[in-house]
């Protein structure tokens, strides 16, 4: 018995001893990591107004880019939201996979997507924050990535909303169209985010705006109509909130939603701050937060409602109505890829002229 304890005792010193090295690999690691630049060091399209410094220099190795994750630079909150967001919205998967039955049961795939395409554009954008300064090429392929997860995870909502929250009037109306059109517009909003970053290259930032959000404007107000309309049909008094347990939620989506829309489009806070927003403080960082508690509201919205309308949307929706739909999440996903790929190609050969030119 002594021999296991002293085992046991063993086993936690050499981990303890390992998670004290971190931070002494972190310190040998940062003298040979050059620090931030002024916003005029780098491309004007990696510029945001009213951030002028904090920028990472460009053409380092691989290294820096990961290991700045630990670095201060305009970039570290942002990247950080999204990790802190994946990791748990990851833990809420654990928590209703003991629940629900994602592998038996077809009306829980919504659910599943949902969650799936909320992890991935959270890791997508991670990844464009962290990695996009590596080069000028970097930039637009991780950016583009980010957009594809986006789009994805507009069909993702779309899909929950559409089978657990409409109503039976509503769906009578959209029911052959609503979840097509869902994944046309996912891919109209990933080709005008792609194109308004490429038109970055040369036009003004307001361009790159317009194109970013009227497409993923449209698409929010066709994919949040069912929930549009049952919150209506419940201020005017058609439900009592203790018989719809999820419409708290939808609330705080929408409401969360409303703030994430301000912060993206408008950099407010750094236009009362110019240049004291560097490393915090960006409108940017605030849609981050704003998007993560609008993204865990509409999970758990959507899990209440799978828990508690499962009689109504079992008899709207047939047994195979959740595949066609999971496989319309794919065909989009790849249309979504296919048009960053493309839209890459044309950035490429921007690049490559401007590269010959000098």
């Amino acid at each position: 018995m002594a021999t296991i304890v002293m085992e046991s005792i063993g086993r936690v010193f050499i981990s303890l001893q390992q998670i004290r090295g971190v931070p002494r690999m972190l310190t040998e690691a940062a003298p040979s990591m050059p620090g931030t630049v002024r916003d005029t060091d780098v491309p004007f399209y990696f510029r945001e107004r009213y951030v002028c410094g904090g920028y990472r220099p460009l053409h380092q190795n691989w290294r820096y880019y990961f290991l700045s994750l630990f670095q201060r630079h305009n970039e570290t909150i942002n990247v950080w939201t999204h990790l802190l967001a994946f990791v748990v919205i990851l833990v809420k998967l654990r928590h209703l996979a003991e629940s629900v039955d994602f592998a038996g049961d077809p009306h829980s795939w919504p659910l599943m997507i949902l969650v799936v395409s909320s992890l991935t554009y959270s890791a997508f954008s991670a990844a464009a924050h962290l990695l996009g300064g590596k080069s000028e090429l970097c930039h637009y392929v991780f950016y583009f990535l980010d957009y594809v997860g986006v789009a994805q995870y507009q069909y993702g909502s779309a899909i929950v909303h559409f089978y657990y929250a409409v109503d039976e009037g509503l769906h009578g109306h959209v029911r052959g169209v609503f979840m097509p059109a869902a994944a046309v517009l996912s891919c109209l909003s990933c080709l005008g985010c792609c194109y308004g970053k490429y038109c970055n290259h040369s036009l003004p930032p307001w361009v790159r705006k317009v194109c970013q959000v009227v497409p993923s404007a449209i698409a929010y107000a066709w994919d949040s109509s069912p929930v549009a309309k049952r919150i209506a049909w419940w201020c005017a008094g058609g439900v009592d909130g203790d018989d719809d347990p999820a419409i708290a939620f939808h609330f705080g989506q929408f409401g969360f939603f409303l703030g994430c829309s301000v912060f993206f489009t408008f950099p407010v806070l750094e236009r009362c701050f110019p240049g004291r927003c560097n490393f915090v403080g960006q409108s940017h960082q605030m849609f981050h937060v704003f998007l993560s508690c609008c993204t865990l509201c509409q999970i758990h919205a959507s899990h209440l409602d799978y828990a508690a309308r499962r009689e109504l949307y079992s008899r709207l929706h047939g047994s195979g109505e959740a595949g066609v739909f999971a496989g319309l999440y794919a065909a989009t996903l790849a249309s979504c890829a296919l048009i960053a790929a493309l839209m890459l190609r044309r950035v490429k050969r921007v690049l490559d002229a401007d590269a010959k030119s000098k």
